[in-house]
């Protein structure tokens, strides 16, 4: 066998390689009625936080202890655990993505990304003390 027939050989197997890493590390967005069938495996949910529950944060007794209630997509709600400190602002949050895995009936986050409403959304105001606006340019 000559040498470029290895050479070929072996780029072809770690293009193989890599492209079998690529799609087992995918994910994509689930919900907690998948993430309770496959309990340890790491997912990631999107969903909101259920305002009428208590976040449940006492940094006096454990600040690496977060724990608050978290509605998926498909309605369903459970208890988040995240073991480290309360994100800033967390409680403005529109959407929450937990990427972690679930242990008995709750689910263990090991990180946040929160999506907190934009302040570029609202209109502007129709009066602003005694201006008064008509959206044309002055």
């Amino acid at each position: 066998m000559k040498a470029i027939h290895i050479i070929i050989i072996i780029f072809i197997v770690v293009v193989v390689a890599v492209v079998i890493t690529t799609m087992t590390d995918s994910s994509t967005y689930s919900d907690f009625t998948q993430a309770s069938l496959k309990p340890g495996k790491e997912l990631h949910i999107i969903g909101t936080l259920n305002r009428s529950k208590p976040l449940e944060y006492d940094p006096g007794i454990n600040a690496n202890r977060f724990s608050f209630y978290l509605i998926d997509e498909k309605g369903i709600e459970r208890k988040v655990v995240y073991n480290n400190a309360k994100p800033q602002d967390f409680e403005k949050s529109e959407k929450v993505v937990i990427i972690g895995s679930m242990k008995g009936d709750q689910f263990v986050a090991k990180s946040l990304l929160l999506k907190c409403p934009s302040k570029y959304e609202n209109d502007k105001p129709a009066k602003f003390g005694e201006q008064e606006f008509d959206g044309k340019p002055q």
